[in-house]
């Protein structure tokens, strides 16, 4: 019989035989359902991350595994050489659901990024008339849109570009919640596009003021210039409204969406536009082997489903606003701000005694509820969105009782 696996030899092996790209919280997790996962050892966590918000729809839920193993008994992947009988329903399905016309399916999110990128590029030459290989995308300071050494090129943390050059060109950097700022970049008639997170998740859930979105997009439109939103973590219903951009009324030229689009069952990531848009790039300029297999179209429309029939962004928009009021009832010093929107989160930690947001963590795992420090001060809180009002009251208790503990 071989040997019993314990958290420390999961560990141990990772440490091992995988790269050394992430630090992880020190729990091994093994099971998972609705807000809840449990460890090894069968104790029982709060999530607090829902893997990056890929988990909206909670662990494991059963309509979108049944639709995964339905469609995995009959036909997994058939790459775009071919039709298959999945895809187009697919298709019709989330471009009616989102208001768009056309749909580029991806695997990832930061595929779906850099397919949003191309696309805007493309049609920068085609439609706008920019002169080639002039074309420029505007982003913002403290963005995360993934890891490819393109995307990294438009990022401002030295971490994710020290020794990873040379970079990508074609990118300019301006203050996130700076319209002026976009103005004047904007002044630029080689401008294609602007690629935004309508909330920035991994700086630390910095919420832009009221109406940025909606004055970003009219600038856009004055200058002839694509607004593209990352809506990978704040959309699909995080934030108390499907998509962020629905809180200003803004509908993007370019949509990108990915991670809860399987509810965490496999990666599936999107891309949306209109045809004057989509239409510029033709067969053979840009694809994906496992893009719009017809597993991820069962269970993108099963997540998709999901997410209006339990009522997800209403339950966001109520459990967010008790969450963060509960939150801001804790008397400590080490709590400096409270910020999010919907649930998504984050509370900005002041160290105490030596004590940081990475000790407040290992503190709330030991006492129930899992979550991470990004940045090392600020700790995000994104729980799966079918979480009710006693369990958050139950998971705040946790969260005071793991900071107070340092007073």
């Amino acid at each position: 019989m071989s040997e019993k696996l314990t958290s420390q030899k999961a560990i141990e092996l990772e440490d091992q035989y995988g790269a050394h790209n992430y630090h992880p919280l020190p729990v091994v997790l093994t099971r998972g359902e609705g807000v809840f996962v449990w460890d090894l050892d069968g104790k029982q966590y709060f999530d607090f991350l829902s893997a990056y918000s890929a988990v909206n729809q909670g662990h494991c839920n059963p309509t979108i595994v049944n639709a995964m193993i339905n469609q995995a008994k009959r036909l997994t992947l058939t790459s775009r050489a071919f039709y298959n009988d999945c895809l187009g329903e697919y298709e019709k399905y989330i471009t009616e659901y989102f208001g768009f016309d056309k749909v580029l399916p991806m695997n990832s999110g930061a595929e779906a990024d850099e397919t949003a990128l191309k696309l805007t590029r493309k049609w920068a030459y085609l439609k706008k008339g920019v002169p080639e290989n002039q074309a420029k995308i505007i982003v913002c300071e403290g963005n995360f849109h993934g890891r490819t050494i393109t995307i990294v090129s438009m990022s401002s943390d030295p971490e994710a570009k020290k020794d990873f050059g040379p970079f990508t060109p074609g990118f300019e950097q301006i203050p996130y919640n700076d319209i002026p700022a976009l103005e004047n970049a904007l002044k630029d008639p080689n401008v294609a596009g602007f690629l935004v997170e309508p909330i920035q998740g991994e700086a630390g859930v910095f919420v832009p003021d009221a109406g940025y979105l909606k004055k970003a997009y009219d600038v856009c439109k004055a200058n002839n210039v694509l607004f593209i939103a990352d809506e990978v973590q704040t959309g699909l219903a995080r934030t108390g409204k499907m998509l962020a951009c629905d809180h200003e009324g803004v509908k993007p030229d370019i949509l990108i969406l990915g991670k809860a689009l399987s509810g965490g069952v496999m990666p599936i990531s999107a891309v949306l536009a209109n045809d004057d848009i989509m239409l510029c790039i033709k067969p053979g300029e840009h694809g994906s082997t496992f893009g719009g297999n017809p597993l991820a179209c069962k269970v993108a429309i099963a997540a998709l489903g999901v997410l209006k029939d339990d009522k997800l962004s209403e339950n966001a928009e109520r459990m967010g606003e008790l969450f963060r009021s509960e939150l801001r009832k804790i008397d400590s010093e080490m709590i400096e701000l409270v910020r999010g929107k919907g649930l998504l989160n984050a509370i900005v930690i002041k160290p105490k005694n030596g004590k940081e947001a990475w000790d407040v963590c290992l503190k709330m795992r030991d006492n129930g509820l899992l979550a991470k420090p990004t940045h090392g001060h600020i700790i995000r809180f994104a729980p799966p969105l079918v979480i009710n009002e006693e369990q958050v009251h139950e998971a705040v208790d946790i969260i005071k009782r793991s900071i107070l503990s340092f007073e």
